[in-house]
């Protein structure tokens, strides 16, 4: 009888995994997410299974630019409802895929199911494919399903092509693809108070190391601060009319008049508005600040 308990105890703890490298949590991702969410139905725990450093890094040394940083991306997954299982990819990287579903998946994360992307890749030199994975759930007892390519406008989503949108200041293409807006939180330090004196003072920030750079410009933002979300215009780029060469996001934030320096808040970037240029004077530049003002109200 102690032994049927512990069986019941065992089965009554099951985990739905969901797989992938969720490096910038778009759509396709998110599907990936509520297909494991959908089994807390079958009294699961939803899971995403994430390694401890991106496996392109772990391999090449080079990882993509970031998405999003991974304190964004774990609070998305766990507004989503699933717990964290940080995987140490130094550890299984030389696993065949066999050994990482059953070793991973079924004996270490007591996986009742898994859910993964139709172009899914696992196992030592990536040599497992969601059909594999499949296959070997199948022989494991354990449910697997595979979500399809996600698309939108017709066109499939990936984190690539959203990269390359960002870094070409296509942000409202990005965001569809995303699925939300682009952006990052990040402390507000203090700058040298030229915004201020011409009468736009702003909020700056140094963009979290490894992002992906979007295209030095100006942009239609949104900022949240102490709660409550602003519209603002943010300059993003290395402020060639002050003569830097210090990469900044620098965001004037409309009818907004607190102290904000040393708190961190969260940006969003919406729409290019245009391209960072030298002006010949600040004159000149105030008078283009208030132009990109009109441009967002």
């Amino acid at each position: 009888m102690f032994g049927d308990n512990m069986a019941d105890e065992k089965n009554a703890k099951k985990t739905a995994v969901a797989l992938g490298n969720f490096d910038g949590m778009h759509v396709g991702h998110i599907a990936v997410i509520k297909s494991a969410t959908a089994f807390a139905e079958r009294n699961m725990t939803p899971v995403a299974a994430l390694f401890d450093e991106h496996s392109r890094k772990a391999l090449s040394g080079n990882a993509p630019p970031m998405l999003m940083t991974p304190d964004m991306r774990d609070r998305i997954i766990e507004e989503n409802g699933l717990k964290i299982e940080y995987l140490a990819f130094d550890e299984i990287k030389n696993y065949s895929p066999k050994d990482f579903v059953k070793k991973i998946l079924f004996e270490r994360l007591n996986a009742g199911a898994v859910c993964c992307g139709y172009n899914y890749r696992f196992g030592r030199d990536a040599v497992g494919t969601a059909q594999t994975m499949s296959e070997i759930c199948s022989e494991l007892g354990i449910e697997c399903r595979i979500v399809g390519e996600v698309d939108v406008d017709s066109h499939p989503v990936s984190s690539t092509e959203i990269r390359q949108l960002i870094e070409n200041g296509d942000v409202q293409r990005a965001n569809k693809l995303l699925g939300r807006e682009f952006g990052f939180s990040a402390r507000v330090i203090n700058g040298d108070k030229r915004g201020r004196c011409m009468g736009f003072p702003t909020a700056n920030q140094e963009l979290p190391q490894g992002l992906v750079l979007p295209k030095f410009g100006v942009y239609e933002s949104r900022i949240t601060a102490f709660g409550k979300t602003y519209r603002g215009i943010t300059n993003i780029g290395e402020r060639p009319t002050v003569g830097t060469k210090r990469i900044l996001s620098e965001t004037h934030i409309i009818d907004f008049n607190s102290e904000i320096y040393d708190e961190i808040v969260d940006l969003k970037i919406l729409r290019f508005i245009r391209e960072e240029k030298a002006f010949s004077s600040f004159d000149e530049l105030a008078k283009q600040i208030e132009a990109d003002i009109k441009e967002v109200l």
